[in-house]
């Protein structure tokens, strides 16, 4: 076996401990909101909580999941995460297809349009009068159709099947009598599990992390998403902290305790199902990196 050089060992030490660095980084501020939610609420605000929980309490997480709303915002946003990831996907994925094909007509011109969409859209007040107008306010299409298409997700899918899909491959699928669409279902999607998954989690987690559109465009509080109503769970407790009377410390200290065990504790529930979720599609995030790297 030939031996490391110095300079490839000096190289390993140091991309080891960037990215070890890196990691701590990226990990400590998750460790710290979870011993944070069930920790005393005094010692972390003193500061006397910094990597371990102290004091352990499920105060928190008894009282959030006391509130009805909860379970209600976790069904609507499950359902829009499902449900709108699969809108996405199946609008997503023969669009970038099509597109990647050298032969269709006006291809560029296409491309065009979708990435000037990128770059400048009505705003704000337009694009709520023009929903107004669709009849999808106060609807569940209201978070799903008006973003059915990430332009940036179109060309990166787009990329993919034109450095992954062999056009020889494609020509003798047409040379045996596929048309088509044929040819897309059996042979290009069945070979696109790498970027069906990554584009799976990038809708997803858009869906489930997604407040701003509903908190404009829905008032019917059955069809809030869980990150509108844990918004709601934390700026209700804040201001009722806020609102006492000064004279009442007593109560105006436990409101504020009860605010920042609870708000801890909603950050950790709103996380868990992504986090629980990305282990299982990490592994398509490697092969869609490396497939197409490789050729002969």
């Amino acid at each position: 076996m030939a031996r490391e050089a110095l300079s490839d060992k000096i190289f390993m030490i140091g991309n080891k401990a960037v990215l070890g660095g890196l990691l701590v980084i990226l990990l400590y501020p998750l460790v710290y909101i979870l011993s944070a939610s069930i920790s005393d609420p005094m010692l972390v605000n003193s500061g006397k909580v910094w990597l371990f929980p102290r004091n352990i309490t499920l105060e928190g997480y008894s009282r959030v999941f006391q509130n009805g709303d909860i379970w209600t915002g976790y069904r609507n946003t499950i359902f829009y995460t499902i449900f709108g990831t699969f809108l996405n996907l199946l609008l997503t994925i023969p669009c970038a297809y099509a597109l990647s094909r050298k032969d269709l007509t006006g291809r560029g011109l296409f491309m065009g349009i979708f990435v000037f969409t990128m770059f400048f859209n009505g705003g704000l007040i337009p694009t709520f009068l023009l929903i107004k107008s669709l009849g999808m306010l106060d609807t569940i299409w209201v978070l799903m159709i008006p973003g059915v298409v990430s332009v940036w997700n179109l060309i990166v899918t787009r990329t993919f099947f034109q450095s992954t899909i062999p056009r020889e491959m494609e020509e003798a699928a047409e040379m045996d009598g596929c048309n088509h669409f044929i040819l897309f279902l059996r042979i290009v999607f069945p070979l696109s599990a790498p970027i069906v998954a990554v584009m799976a989690l990038f809708y997803g987690v858009s869906h489930w992390n997604q407040y701003f559109s509903s908190m404009i465009y829905l008032t019917n509080r059955e069809l809030f998403p869980l990150q509108l109503v844990l918004r709601e769970i934390l700026i209700l407790n804040e201001l009722t902290a806020l609102m006492l009377d000064g004279e009442n410390m007593k109560a105006m200290a436990e409101q504020a305790r009860i605010a920042d065990i609870t708000k801890y504790a909603v950050m950790i529930i709103s996380a868990i199902p992504m986090l629980i979720a990305y282990p299982f599609l990490q592994r398509f995030f490697v092969k869609g990196v490396m497939i197409g790297s490789i050729k002969g």
